[in-house]
């Protein structure tokens, strides 16, 4: 079965089921504090699983766009992606265990032809903040799974919460046997062997947790996700994602190009150019900021490893024709915005090629400061991948040329320092979630509307949204513009947004057809990846955008703005960071 095919009957079933079918949300998220990209389906639900209403109602259904890059290193093996899709359903204040269970057993056994006995799931074994989740566990054997195959963990394997707060609970996860012997007597789903495969999660939030412990929720939900990249590869028998038609058309063009063998390289060039495609057809750029830096790291670890297997990069044209023929149907997006992929990526590559000339200089420079020594030190290594983005397993080659050898083992150390240091930060945005909804990311939240009205009275009427990033503390707004805001603009923009916020402007919120808001003048990003119903909110006469909320209800809530530096965020693109302050 091919993944589209599994991706339509998941959101046929649940459709059929009273879910409403709504788009993916892009990967640049619009207005999330928490993340760079869109990393889960329920990040864009995030107003709603706390107890907005969502126009399409309470049950909803729909395959999710998602970009993590915390493993990003780890890509070349067997199983790790950096981008994904993700097959989700959504209960908001309605069906609950009971029903949950039940439809994800008839979805995987009647649907997908799975045998019971290749399945087995987990349950959370209770503490002192739950009790063991019996109810769960019940459901699973009236559905049909064996007593045997139900197992119970604890909050590290069966409890999910965004963060150190917020709406949380246990979860039951779905495992496929894959038919490998087991590790030994008592293997089980938790291990890493891999006769066992996560394939399903459904998460049921019933709890909020705070400093003062866990309360129940008024509003349960129900959370789920369903990998569609691993359970295409099971269902197709096959060993990895990338022997999968998702990737093979690349991975065996790849073959035929390369003069070195090395099928991590492979992978790794046919994961990196699909996320890299997919972010860019979504409004991706990239940059040495934050999302920007990660689609550059993207594109530059893909041809240092094409530069591996001795790929003309030339070639990378034919790779991104290969993918929009092959992904097309699925992603609609790669056909139209297919000259600007190439282009990005092909500026990237050029751009990079210079930075291999660079470090190749800078090399030079080290190696020559060397007295009575033929080992470079880790740490002259590291400056140059930092510093330089310059590979290194370049710099080992080089200096094996030249008869050097390199202290790897202070290298190794400073990577694994900036690793950890990464992946932290990484993770720091990410556990933001649901937690990060707080009275001072609404204030932001709304601030951002008023930025974007203020930008087009001053810029023009061709400025638009091109992202933003919101925390407790700041906000940040990036916006086309070619060129850098002078004083006179950026006062103008200030002023405009104090006098709206000091004029104390209602804001309204109500429910239209998207074609309606459209027509009304509202304004969005990607309006295509909203649903046929949308939500609309208008602050005075000042503006009027979809969005999801939450907001604040007047703007004199807001305090006083003030920007607080202005930069480029990208070629073309510009970026305000800016502060409320209280008065």
């Amino acid at each position: 079965m091919k993944a589209i095919e599994i991706r339509k009957k998941y959101l046929d079933y649940f459709k059929r089921h009273g879910h409403a079918v709504i788009p993916s949300a892009p990967l640049i998220p619009e207005n999330d504090p928490s993340v760079l990209f869109t990393t889960a389906g329920m990040q864009p639900l995030v107003p709603y699983l706390l107890g907005e209403k969502h126009p399409e109602g309470k049950r909803l259904t729909d395959y999710q766009k998602c970009v993590r890059t915390n493993d990003i290193d780890e890509v070349g093996d067997n199983r790790h992606l950096t981008y994904f899709e993700m097959l989700g359903n959504w209960s908001l204040g309605d069906y609950f265990k009971d029903e949950s269970i039940a439809m994800s057993f008839e979805f995987l056994t009647k649907e997908l032809g799975i045998p019971v006995e290749k399945l087995s799931v987990t349950c959370f074994a209770g503490d002192e903040d739950c009790p063991r989740d019996e109810v769960a566990a019940n459901a699973w054997k009236k559905a049909g799974i064996p007593e045997d195959h139900i197992y119970y963990y604890g909050k590290d394997d069966n409890w999910w919460i965004a963060g150190e707060e917020g709406p949380c609970g246990p979860d039951t996860e779905m495992f496929y046997d894959t038919g490998k012997p087991a590790c030994g007597p008592d293997c089980q789903p938790s291990c890493d062997c891999g006769k066992y495969v996560e394939i399903w999660n459904n998460v049921f939030m019933e709890y909020f947790k705070d400093e003062k412990g866990y309360r129940k929720l008024e509003q349960k939900n129900v959370d789920t996700g369903l990998g569609l990249e691993r359970m295409t590869m099971l269902l197709q028998g096959k060993e990895t994602p990338f022997d999968t038609e998702l990737f093979s058309p690349v991975m065996d063009k790849l073959k035929d190009l390369q003069k070195v063998d090395a099928i991590e390289s492979r992978r790794i060039i046919a994961e990196h150019l699909r996320s890299s495609m997919m972010i860019i057809a979504d409004g991706g750029r990239p940059s040495n900021l934050d999302r920007g830096y990660v689609l550059r790291r993207l594109i530059r670890r893909m041809i240092r490893h094409m530069n591996k297997l001795q790929i003309d990069l030339n070639s990378l044209k034919e790779l991104i024709d290969i993918y929009v023929e092959n992904l097309g149907e699925m992603y609609p997006e790669l056909v139209k915005n297919k000259e600007i992929i190439e282009q990005v990526i092909v500026e990237e590559k050029d751009k990079f090629v210079k930075t291999l000339a660079k470090g190749e200089k800078e090399f030079e420079k080290a190696i020559g400061k060397l007295e009575g020594t033929k080992i470079i030190p880790g740490q002259v290594v590291f400056r140059l991948y930092d510093t330089y983005g310059f590979p290194p397993e370049v710099t080992k080659e080089l200096a094996e040329e030249n008869g050097y050898e390199i202290d790897m083992n202070e290298f190794n150390e400073l990577f694994k320092k900036h690793q950890e240091k990464s992946r932290a930060g990484s993770e720091q945005k990410f556990k933001g979630g649901l937690a990060e909804t707080t009275e001072e990311t609404i204030k932001y939240h709304t601030a951002t509307h008023l930025l974007n009205a203020a930008i087009k009275r001053v810029i023009g009427k061709d400025a638009h949204q091109r992202g933003s990033n919101i925390t407790v503390d700041r906000m940040r707004f990036d916006f086309n513009c070619d060129h850098k805001l002078t004083d006179d603009e950026k006062k103008q923009i200030e002023d405009l947004v104090n006098e709206w916020i000091k004029e104390g402007l209602p804001v309204t919120k109500e429910e239209m057809k998207k074609e309606d808001a459209i027509k009304s003048g509202a304004e969005c990003m990607f309006i295509e990846k909203y649903p046929d119903i949308v939500t609309v909110y208008t602050i005075g006469d000042v503006s009027k955008e979809l969005c999801g909320g939450p907001h604040v209800k007047n703007t004199n809530e807001l305090g006083r703005f003030k920007i607080k530096k202005e930069e480029s965020s990208s070629s073309g693109v510009r970026r305000i960071k800016a502060v409320l302050i209280d008065e």
